[in-house]
């Protein structure tokens, strides 16, 4: 008994230094097993069936797949939602109980304290000790089994005694048995116990970061296999040992610092991992530098926090000179060590590079206070590249320059880009300059950065330069004045008509030069130009109606040529804008009309009139028979609007073509008349189909009229009679 009471002293000492009621897992990542190692549930009267008591913290980082608990007392069970559940009302419990949790992941156990307990509750030696569990429906145990230890990477001989457990009421007829993973079970074989004395040794070494605690059951069982008492839980603990050194994630890391930070600003965090028990000095890790490449302008430029890796600037702000350094990146190799940093602690190493990164602390400046240019009139880009100097990083805007024309250039003729590969300022002229108007410019550059300078650094001097550009005489071509010119033309002037007077002048006022004039283009050669004076006259008859006129519009080019060396020549446009004559008669659309022989409707067709004159020598019109004598017999022409007019038959003619003589007059002044035919196709009609005469139309003469008026008259005799067959009245047929 007080061997059980002094083991079981020593556990609780440990539980309460590993875990002081909850474990969060010991380092970053998962850690496969219970989350939270230690819970508590308030007594306040019987639990009931069912009831949650709380919800514990499990996971096998894997998904909690397939994961089975058991629990040390049969009256509660976990449920599918990690739940503590009474599987019956329970009135009185131990002072803890034991949850086992195993997958294919996670093999873990937790322990559930018990508060506020009855007076009234049975306690029994086990119970005191915290070791026993209740079984339903029986009220005394007579197993004593403390909680033992065993410290992990142990050496033979083996098997190595841990721990006894005791039976009150052990006779010879009875023996101990030992069950669970650990026992009988995955990884089988671990611990075995004395079926005779009790006795709990361990059979091989083991590995506390593999499994750091075992919940066995121990039992007495008579000769005959049956249970006599149990079972009751055994927790055994695995002491961890210094065996795991600290691990970094990565053997290189990276960081930057701004130059000029003041003293003390962290530039990184380094972290390692130990496997060890985190609750120990074998997982206390401590950071050390114990290098820096290179070592100037001081050998400790920076600090590590011992415990939590924190990487801060030692330097003055003043010597954190990105631009006087000896080099931009330093190198620092790191070590962690365990065991709090003493000396019997176990390393791991790291890499870590540090990049002293720039700011805007030095302004551009101009190589030259002056840079010189020349350019040709009339010409445009690129005449002069201006450089800088930047002691600043050339990736960064704080290298980067940006440049502006701050006088001098009152019209923006001229452009400055940056070049991006030298950071040179690239000035253009952007609109063509005049050597007559300004033979000289003389422009103030300045050059600022992308980014902001500092607050305690500025522009200077330096950062303005002056350019002179010179602009070069060149010849240059003769320029029409309006261009392009439009004067308006009445159509069919006589040919040699004045059209228009071209005026070109010379834009190198300072030479006199004279001026020669030519026809560059003229599609329809209508015009012809004194090749001196610049007058422009008809060559041929100008028409408004010809396919060379636009929108009443007629387009001519013409060419001016200067006598310089060598000559210069421009362009200029014509534009004549046509007023229309009436010299084109109407005619009559459309020219093919069709009519049944049988119908009722006399109407034949709906005509128009069209004319390529434009109002007023157009509509309206007037449109009517022909004058052959005994038209209006047969025909009519009835006016429908201004443009069309409707052709009716009086009475009915046989299947025939026939020739209709139409007059159209337009509405010009004078008028112009057009004397057209329209072909009038009378067709037999069945199903509403036409059956049409193939042979020549037949003018509509008085003759034929008259013998068509005639069959008519045979006809309604006919129906009127039904004595004479018509088919026995013969007619001479005009399509012959």
């Amino acid at each position: 008994m007080e061997i059980g009471v002094r083991i079981l002293l020593a556990f609780l000492v440990h539980q309460v230094a590993c875990v002081g009621g909850q474990e969060d897992g010991g380092h970053e990542g998962c850690v496969p097993g219970f989350q939270v190692k230690h819970y508590r549930v308030a007594y306040s009267g019987p639990f009931q069936k069912g009831q949650p008591l709380i919800q514990v913290e499990f996971d096998d980082c894997a998904g909690n797949e397939d994961v089975t608990f058991e629990v040390s007392d049969p009256s509660f069970h976990v449920d599918e939602v990690l739940n503590l559940v009474p599987l019956q009302d329970i009135l009185y419990t131990g002072p803890r109980l034991f949850i086992h949790g195993v997958s294919a992941h996670a093999d873990d156990a937790a322990q559930v304290d018990f508060t506020g307990l009855s007076v009234q509750s049975p306690h029994t030696l086990r119970d005191i000790l915290g070791l026993g569990q209740k079984v339903p429906y029986r009220s005394k145990r007579s197993l004593l089994v403390p909680p033992m230890i065993v410290t992990e990477n142990q050496r033979a001989p083996f098997p190595r005694p841990i721990g006894r457990v005791i039976s009150t009421e052990k006779s010879g007829n009875h023996v101990f048995r030992l069950k669970g993973p650990g026992a009988d079970q995955d990884p089988k074989g671990l611990f075995i116990i004395d079926i005779d004395t009790g006795e709990v040794s361990v059979s091989r070494s083991l590995d506390r970061e593999a499994i750091d605690s075992y919940q066995l059951e121990v039992s007495t069982i008579d000769f005959d296999g049956n249970v006599v008492d149990g079972p009751t839980l055994l927790q055994i603990t695995v002491i961890d040992q210094n065996d795991n050194r600290p691990i970094f994630k990565e053997a290189r890391y990276t960081g930057e610092v701004l130059e000029g930070s003041p003293t003390g600003t962290t530039v990184m965090t380094m972290t390692a991992f130990d496997a060890d028990d985190p609750a120990t000095d074998n997982a206390a890790l401590r950071y050390i530098i114990i290098r820096q490449s290179p070592d100037k302008p001081s050998p400790n430029m920076f600090y590590i926090d011992a415990e939590k890796g924190d990487i801060v600037t030692v330097i003055s702000p003043m010597l954190l000179d990105r631009e006087t350094l000896p080099t931009t990146t330093y190198e620092l190799e790191i070590v962690a060590k365990d065991m709090a940093g003493s000396e019997v602690g176990l390393t791991g190493t790291a890499t870590a590079t540090i990049t002293i990164t720039d700011k805007n602390d030095h302004a551009p400046e101009f190589t030259h206070p002056l840079f010189e240019a020349s350019v040709n009139e009339g010409s445009t880009g690129v005449v002069v590249n201006l450089t800088v100097d930047d002691r600043d990083d050339p990736a960064t805007g704080a290298w980067r320059a940006i440049y502006s024309i701050i006088n001098g250039d009152p019209t923006q003729s001229f452009e400055i880009q940056t070049n991006p590969d030298n950071n040179e300022g690239m000035l253009s002229v952007v609109k063509p300059l005049d050597y007559e108007a300004t033979a000289f410019h003389t422009l103030l550059i300045r050059v600022e950065n992308e980014d902001l300078l500092v607050p305690d650094v500025g522009y200077g001097p330096s950062s303005t330069a002056t350019v002179h550009v010179t602009v070069m005489d060149i010849n240059e071509g003769p320029v029409f004045f309006p261009d392009p010119l439009t004067v308006t033309r009445m159509e069919n002037i006589p040919v040699g008509s004045f059209v228009a007077s071209l005026n070109a002048t010379d834009p190198d006022i300072l030479e006199i030069q004279s001026i020669r004039y030519a026809v560059l283009r003229d599609p329809a050669g209508w015009l012809s130009v004194n090749p001196v004076r610049g007058t422009v006259n008809t060559s041929a008859s100008l028409d408004r109606e010809s396919p060379y006129v636009h929108d009443n519009k007629y387009t001519a080019v013409f060419i001016a040529t200067d006598n310089g060396n060598p000559p210069a020549t421009g362009t200029g446009t014509l534009v004549i804008d046509l007023e229309d004559f009436n010299d084109n008669a109407p005619y009559v659309v459309p020219s093919v009309a069709r009519v049944c022989e049988d119908a009722h409707d006399m109407n034949v067709a709906i005509v128009g009139g069209r004319d390529k004159d434009l109002p007023p020598n157009g509509a309206p019109f007037k449109i009517e028979l022909g004058k052959q004598p005994g038209l209006d017999r047969t025909w009519k022409v009835t006016r429908v609007n201004s443009t069309h007019s409707q052709i009716m038959l009086l009475h009915s003619l046989k299947k025939a073509n026939y020739q209709l003589p139409l007059l159209i007059t337009d509405s010009g002044v004078p008028p112009l008349s057009n004397n057209t035919e329209v072909k009038v196709q009378v067709c037999v009609c069945k199903k509403n189909r036409m059956h049409c005469s193939s042979a020549h139309s037949h003018r509509a003469s008085l003759l034929g009229l008259l013998a068509t008026f005639l069959l008519t008259l045979l006809r309604k005799y006919h129906h009127s009679h039904h004595s004479v067959p018509l088919g026995k009245i013969s007619l001479q047929n005009t399509d012959k």
